[in-house]
């Protein structure tokens, strides 16, 4: 269209000569720029509507390459740097991890596993290596105690207990729900820290029962089990940022969060940008 090359070479040829060569009104092109600076304008406000859903869904996690790809997966058709410059433009910045309060570790006299998994946290199908571990997280009414297990192929949590103690029965209910889900079948490697709740012998009974491998983490060392770890600095970035008013409205949410956010929508970029659910659906 010729008034969009006159737009593109603006800085090269002076609009008024550009326009007399091609036998088109000066006024006509102002007008015509003008119009699409308006429709530019509600496109932004369109666009800034579907992106800001899009970061309060994610609980102001997303930066703008989630964001942009999640805009790509509702069929919107734009760019990463305008995405980006949007949310920069209306303060939309993606909140950065932070540690979270960790349960009691018990001493390495008790290391009842040696550290099979060695850091390697590649499989190349669900049910190999299984990562767990427990969080405590704050609410007005005091603590409440998250156990967790994680398949490493895609990351998903697959077993999952709450309780206001932190007793081995917590992470015990969490393996129980992840052999209940899972069903594994073939070679499984367990892998935990020294925490006590990992080291009871009830628990170490379990995993004899259904021939599952233990490994554990040296002493001191959280990069043994640090895909675990990343997870819970996530939740609590993401979930649990503000200390809960009660324990029940704790577990609700972190019901929510695993169940409806995490496992089934949140963007992992180790996955291709996919949900744990997506991932393992897509490679199935």
């Amino acid at each position: 269209m010729k008034y969009q090359f006159i737009k593109r070479h603006q800085l090269e040829f002076s609009v008024q000569r550009m326009c007399r060569v091609l036998e088109l009104s000066i006024s006509g092109f102002y007008a015509w720029l003008k119009r699409g600076e308006s429709r530019r304008k509600q496109e932004d406000a369109l666009l800034l509507q579907a992106v800001r859903r899009l970061y309060e869904a994610s609980r102001g996690t997303y930066g703008s390459p989630r964001i942009y790809r999640a805009l790509k997966e509702e069929g919107w058709r734009v760019g990463e740097k305008r995405v980006a410059l949007l949310m920069q433009r209306h303060d939309m910045r993606a909140h950065r991890k932070q540690g979270y309060k960790r349960v009691g570790r018990s001493s390495a006299s008790v290391l009842a596993a040696p550290n099979i998994l060695d850091r390697n946290f590649e499989a190349k199908e669900p049910n190999r290596k299984w990562l767990a571990d427990m969080v405590q997280i704050a609410t007005q009414e005091g603590w409440l105690h998250l156990a967790a297990v994680m398949d490493t192929f895609s990351r998903k949590i697959v077993g999952w207990s709450m309780a206001t103690h932190k007793r081995s029965e917590v992470a015990q209910n969490a393996l129980k729900m992840a052999i209940a889900r899972r069903r594994p079948a073939g070679a499984l490697l367990h892998h935990s820290d020294l925490g006590s709740q990992y080291t009871d012998k009830g628990y170490r009974q379990l995993l004899t029962d259904y021939r599952i491998t233990g490994s554990m983490s040296r002493a001191g060392s959280c990069y043994d089990n640090a895909m675990m770890e990343s997870f819970f600095a996530t939740l609590k970035l993401e979930c649990a940022r503000q200390k809960f008013a009660t324990i029940t409205q704790a577990r609700l949410e972190l019901f929510e969060y695993i169940e409806a956010w995490y496992n089934r929508q949140r963007q992992h970029s180790a996955l291709d940008y996919l949900s744990p659910t997506e991932y393992e659906l897509r490679t199935d």
